[in-house]
């Protein structure tokens, strides 16, 4: 939602609209990790091994396609597209890292968490088959550079603080936005400087970049590229929820029922994990009376 109001300020400049985001973003977590890290920069090879897999695929190579893409496709159809997120990790994921791929169970789960979001976005598939595909191609570059970055990353061994790690990527990631920027002829006099433009500017930068990707890593590192990506599915669904709190848009009933099937899906990937959590819910609740 964000990104679509943002982008009617920056309609001619959809790459400057990301390097400024992250120019932004870059400086708050530059000062936040100078201030509250020990390592404020990357020393080792490996180090920025990290940093340029970071600035290069999650932070340029992602939001460039996306932005772009995201100008000549639905909303509903870039949902759809940006969740086949999950479903690349884990083929990346299975040559990179075997330990790391699903189950079985776990495919079939993925797929059912896809069949969800497009059981809530609802792409019309007529325009779709009408279309000359070139914006969805965009964002599913987007949605490939994102999930090989995930992976990527998952296999450089660097000892790099999660928040520097972030910090320098999104300056790396910023510097390669403007190049693509000026790259494809885009100038600062063709921004369209709204007020919505700068409140979504403002959030992207704060909220979905500083905070989001510090959230993001930290749970990389924790939960591995395939589990973390599964956040794609749940993206349509809260994307109707704000419409609907923020925009006045309706939410239908196959909303509800996507949301269902997100679950069932959800649900299958981490059975064992939630039949643990269940388990020890009594013990939480405190003695029997």
């Amino acid at each position: 939602m964000a990104i679509k109001a943002g982008l009617d300020a920056f309609a001619n400049t959809p790459v400057l609209f990301a390097a400024v985001r992250y120019d932004l973003a870059s400086i708050l977590m530059i000062g936040y990790v100078v201030v509250t890290v020990n390592q404020w920069r990357p020393e080792t090879r490996s180090e920025w091994g990290l940093v340029l897999v970071g600035g290069a695929f999650m932070i340029a190579g992602y939001h460039a396609f996306l932005f772009v893409g995201e100008l000549s496709t639905t909303s509903a159809v870039a949902a759809v597209v940006v969740s086949l997120s999950p479903i690349l990790t884990t083929g990346f994921a299975r040559l990179m890292l075997p330990g790391k791929a699903l189950s079985r169970m776990g495919l079939v789960g993925l797929g059912l968490g896809l069949f969800g979001v497009i059981i809530i976005s609802q792409p019309n598939l007529t325009a779709l088959a009408e279309s000359d595909l070139g914006g969805e191609l965009l964002v599913l570059m987007a949605a490939v550079s994102f999930a090989l970055g995930s992976v990527l990353a998952t296999t450089i061994d660097a000892e790099l603080p999660i928040e520097t790690m972030e910090a320098w990527s999104m300056i790396l990631g910023a510097v390669m936005l403007h190049a693509i920027s000026l790259g494809v002829g885009e100038g600062v006099g063709a921004v369209d400087w709204t007020l919505e433009g700068v409140l979504a500017l403002a959030y992207l930068s704060v909220v979905a970049s500083a905070l989001g990707f510090l959230i993001y890593f930290d749970l990389l590192e924790k939960l591995g590229p395939v589990e973390i990506n599964l956040v794609s599915y749940a993206a349509p669904l809260w994307a109707a929820l704000t419409g609907w709190l923020v925009l006045g848009e309706s939410v239908s009933v196959a909303t509800g029922v996507g949301f269902l099937v997100i679950f069932a899906g959800f649900w299958l990937i981490k059975r064992e994990a939630i039949a643990q959590e269940l388990a020890g819910l009594p013990a939480l609740l405190g003695p029997d009376d």
